[in-house]
């Protein structure tokens, strides 16, 4: 269940100036590299704090096991594993809770909600109150808040965020929920953290000879298309896109595509971009099959080196806009409008209102304006770091303050 128990020290006894810090429903092994672009763009963020103020932090990732591509975050960095049984353990959980200063929930990124089920919210729910029953300062980290469509998962959402010392939505519809649902409630306005993910630049392969434009095919929408569930609404076929744009992309001699994969998973097929690569890569082959990627940063490192980007999946797209790549994101949920909205890029392809046809006219007209993306990434960055620093202030507060109460 844990291994950490007998390495994390009580707060009492822990020898300043060490804080320790829980991150919950952070992810240390998932193969959908956005989940794992959270948790190290968090643990970026509040190592870059802590050092800051003259601290050692230690962390422990407080989550479910959901996947097998773990990732190695360092010597500082410890796992808890939650289960029923854990939440549900004097020794387990809560034990654990107290042994930390404080705990920032980035609740996987969007799944503070009752869209996912109602085990899923349970445990999500339950862990936040636990934490706020043990008296340990709670951050929500900057997330997607709902939605909660539901009055009584509305109500007890509310009750969590009421009792968080802060809470964060990435975008400004998330920052309205949470307003609107705890009104004296602190909420803030930050960007989603993954923004901050170390990588290495590979801009100089940009320029040569020609095009280099990466094509991010979703496994899941690709999969949703050919069965005809098509859950988020889209207005188009997501998989005649692809192929169309695939097809006209591989007919250019000035353009190099290649196949970049983002999310990928052993066990679910209907989710996996990796199984689509190889499909795409027989379909096309013109197309390069980009190897999978370790880590989110061997990804963003890989993405730094492209003309463009065209991706489905938005951890991509951020890492793409991050790393100053020109991207023209494919947008599947509110989250995309949300982000990009919020930081004025009004480059992304949009769920509703275009065909196949239009959808590919869209992502080649932007790659043919490729200078005005890169522009328009230059002033999101600036935008991406204001509202960041908010974030980083509100860490500095939270630190300080759990120092001096333990």
């Amino acid at each position: 269940m844990s291994v950490m128990d007998k390495t994390l020290p009580n707060r009492a006894s822990a020898a300043r100036p060490h804080i320790r810090i829980g991150l919950l429903w952070h992810s240390a092994s998932s193969g959908n590299l956005g989940v794992g672009a959270l948790t190290v763009g968090n643990l970026t963020l509040a190592r870059e704090v802590a050092a800051s103020m003259g601290l050692q932090p230690r962390f422990v990732i407080l989550s479910m096991r959901d996947g097998d591509a773990p990732l190695d975050l360092g010597d500082d960095v410890e796992i808890f594993r939650i289960d029923t049984r854990a939440m549900l353990s004097p020794s387990g959980f809560w034990a654990t809770l107290g042994r930390l200063d404080c705990v920032l929930d980035i609740g996987a990124g969007d799944s503070f909600a009752d869209i996912y089920g109602p085990k899923r919210f349970a445990f999500l729910w339950l862990s936040k109150m636990l934490s706020i029953a043990r008296r340990v300062p709670l951050v929500l980290s900057p997330q997607t808040i709902g939605p909660f469509t539901k009055p009584v998962y509305r109500a007890l959402g509310a009750a969590a965020i009421r009792g968080s010392a802060v809470t964060f939505a990435r975008d400004e519809q998330s920052l309205a929920v949470t307003r609107e649902m705890a009104p004296r409630a602190r909420a803030e306005l930050a960007v989603d953290v993954a923004f901050v993910l170390p990588f290495e630049d590979r801009s100089s392969a940009r320029g040569g000879a020609k095009i280099r434009v990466g094509v991010n095919a979703s496994g899941l929408l690709f999969h949703q298309a050919e069965t005809g569930t098509n859950r988020f609404g889209l207005s188009y076929d997501y998989a005649a896109f692809t192929r169309a744009l695939l097809g006209a992309l591989c007919a250019r001699e000035d353009v190099a595509v290649h196949l970049v994969t983002h999310a990928t998973s052993n066990g679910d097929p209907t989710d996996d971009d990796s199984r689509l690569a190889d499909r795409l890569a027989q379909e096309f082959p013109a197309a390069i099959r980009v190897p999978n990627f370790a880590t989110p940063s061997d990804a963003k490192s890989f993405i730094s080196s492209l003309d463009c980007l065209v991706a489905a999946r938005m951890h991509a797209c951020i890492g793409a806009l991050s790393a100053g790549t020109p991207v023209v994101p494919v947008a599947y949920s509110r989250k995309f409008s949300g982000l990009f909205g919020l930081l004025g890029y009004n480059h992304v392809l949009p769920m509703r209102g275009v065909t196949e046809e239009s959808a590919v006219g869209y992502v080649l007209g932007r790659l043919d304006h490729r200078p005005e993306l890169a522009e328009a990434e230059v002033e999101a960055n600036r935008k991406v770091k204001d509202l960041l620093d908010v974030y980083r202030a509100a860490l500095k507060q939270i630190f300080a303050q759990a120092v001096a109460r333990a």
